[in-house]
């Protein structure tokens, strides 16, 4: 693995930053008070990055996206991390889920996805299944010629602003020798389908504006034309295209923790306390070092995995990885930044308890840390027969 960036790459990286700095920092404290995303403001920022070149740049060039490598579209995810999730999602990064279109679909959801024509939005989590993916009771029955899809999702982020949802829906089950396993099919969903409605979610306490919302199915009625991938094949789908969205989280950690770093290093420049820098006493030159030591170790850790997956090479445990020690980095650097500042640190007048608060969700999306620990675990002991 190659350290440096090349030429291309620190022009992605400097590009990024650029619109993030420009284009979402002077928008934040407007969407964080109201937690809403004004539509004028959300359609400038989408035309900008289809200006700029970027949006969908997480797809290959064939397609009509960048064909940027997964190293490349970490460093985009890791810029984009600096800024409010709730703007940089009109960035445009579709799921990489959509390649598995074929025929008809291309045309009518992948292309113009990748075009950011249309929006799409990933339907997996369920109020009693969340890690538990095989736990799903929203199931999709034959009948007819059709398929009728019946349940509820929830936790469905960019829900509010998709033109479609892809769905994870339990399609017959199985008998194991370690009981009954439940056969997963995933659905394209068009947004104003009968039997298919969108509500908001909860008030959540992280990342306000970027909203989680529900979805309601009552015999939801689905041509075979709408089965994305093979019928039951829905963990062939997920396997395939989705390994990579822990990284995206790792990446942004990483991002936002960079922010938040040197917002406290600049802080502990300035501001005086008995006579020096606060950044002289011991107690905070010391909390820097470990600050600074473990982003840059998130950073190469997210990358390496990064790397891996355009070697070819199996990344499984190395992502698992990165997103654990991303998130929960994430969460002790924006606490001691927000040590550094004292009680300023928790007044709204600056964005540090934003950031603290946002650091929380890092640790349970796209897989807890405690089920990233359970999946090294496993590539750590399945080799020796454990």
């Amino acid at each position: 693995m190659n350290f440096g960036l090349s030429d291309e790459q620190t022009m992605i990286v400097e590009t990024v930053r650029s619109f993030v700095e420009r284009e979402i920092y002077p928008h934040e404290n407007t969407v964080e008070k109201s937690g809403e995303v004004p539509v004028d403001l959300a359609r400038q920022i989408k035309q900008k990055t289809r200006d700029l070149g970027f949006y969908a740049c997480n797809f290959p060039e064939d397609v009509g996206g960048a064909g940027l490598s997964h190293v490349d579209f970490a460093l985009v995810e890791r810029e984009l991390g600096r800024g409010s999730m709730a703007l940089t999602h009109f960035f445009g990064r579709p799921q990489n889920i959509l390649m598995a279109c074929e025929g008809e679909q291309r045309e009518r959801y992948l292309l113009p996805a990748v075009r950011g024509e249309r929006m799409d939005a990933l339907a997996m989590t369920e109020p009693g299944a969340g890690s538990d993916v095989r736990g799903m009771s929203c199931s999709a029955r034959r009948d007819g010629g059709d398929w009728v899809l019946n349940g509820t999702k929830h936790f469905i982020s960019g829900a509010d602003h998709a033109d479609f949802v892809i769905v994870f829906a339990a399609t017959g089950e199985d008998q194991t020798p370690r009981g009954p396993k439940k056969r997963i099919t995933t659905f394209l969903v068009d947004r104003g389908m009968p039997g298919f409605t969108i509500r908001n979610g909860y008030a959540s306490v992280s990342h306000r504006g970027y909203k989680n919302m529900v979805l309601d199915f009552d015999n939801c009625r689905l041509p075979d034309a709408q089965v994305l991938g093979e019928v039951d094949g829905g963990f062939a789908v997920m396997n395939e295209w989705l390994y990579a969205t822990r990284i995206t989280v790792a990446t942004m950690s990483v991002g936002r923790a960079r922010r938040v770093f040197d917002m406290g290093l600049n802080y502990a420049a300035e501001r005086k306390q008995f006579g020096q820098q606060i950044g002289k006493f011991q107690g905070v030159s010391f909390q820097l070092a470990d600050m600074v030591t473990e982003i840059d170790a998130a950073d190469w850790l997210t990358l390496a995995s990064a790397w891996r997956l355009d070697q070819g090479l199996p990344a499984n445990r190395e992502i698992a990885s990165a997103k654990l020690y991303a998130s929960e980095m994430l969460a002790r650097v924006t606490d001691a930044t927000l040590q550094i500042y004292g009680g300023m640190g928790l007044m709204d007048d600056l964005p540090i308890a934003r950031f603290w608060r946002d650091a929380r969700v890092e640790r349970i999306w796209d897989g807890t840390s405690e089920i990233q620990r359970h999946i090294i675990g496993r590539e750590l002991l399945r080799p020796l027969g454990g």
